[in-house]
């Protein structure tokens, strides 16, 4: 999987033997990045093939630090940090709405960390796509915390994308 040159698709067993839903919606993790641009080309992509919504789905979390005495949060006003999350989505998906006018989009803005909020959407997903890699890490990984525990605990396939890498000559 880390040498593949194309969107690598992971299904796996669900751990309850419930079925996979074949009528849900395919669900998209966007970080914010240009790295996540390929996954949303793709899952736009999906989702028109298969007449499905799609569900865009964005979060962030809090700061947090340590002191003496524990953890304590840093937790700055709400409504203007939502309110830039909002328009970093709405930038994201801008343009793909009217390249796919047949696919329904619904915006999921969530104050949780991201592989929470993409596992719970992905109890009700027929797929979920995400990028490779997002904000932070090495560069050098496949796959970060978020997709690693999409791969290894959504109920779901997941289809991970890589951005396109200039091939050397």
């Amino acid at each position: 999987m880390s040498h593949a040159h194309s969107p690598v698709a992971v299904v796996r067993g669900r751990h309850d033997s419930a079925p996979v839903a074949e009528s849900g919606p395919v669900v998209v993790g966007v970080d914010g990045s240009p790295a996540s641009e390929p996954a949303i080309a793709a899952a736009f992509e999906e989702a028109s093939s298969r007449g499905a919504p799609l569900v865009a789905v964005h979060a962030w979390y809090d700061s947090t630090c340590e002191d003496f005495s524990g953890t304590v949060r840093i937790i700055p006003r709400w409504e203007p940090v939502a309110d830039d999350e909002e328009r970093l989505l709405a930038r994201r998906l801008a343009g793909w709405q009217e390249k796919y006018p047949d696919v329904e989009v619904r915006r999921v803005l969530r104050r949780d960390r991201p592989r929470h909020a993409l596992l719970e959407a992905a109890e009700k997903a027929r797929l979920v796509v995400v990028g490779s890699r997002g904000r932070g890490g090495f560069t050098g990984m496949l796959l970060g915390s978020t997709g690693q525990a999409l791969v290894q605990h959504a109920g779901c396939p997941v289809l991970v994308v890589r951005p396109e890498v200039p091939v050397a000559e």
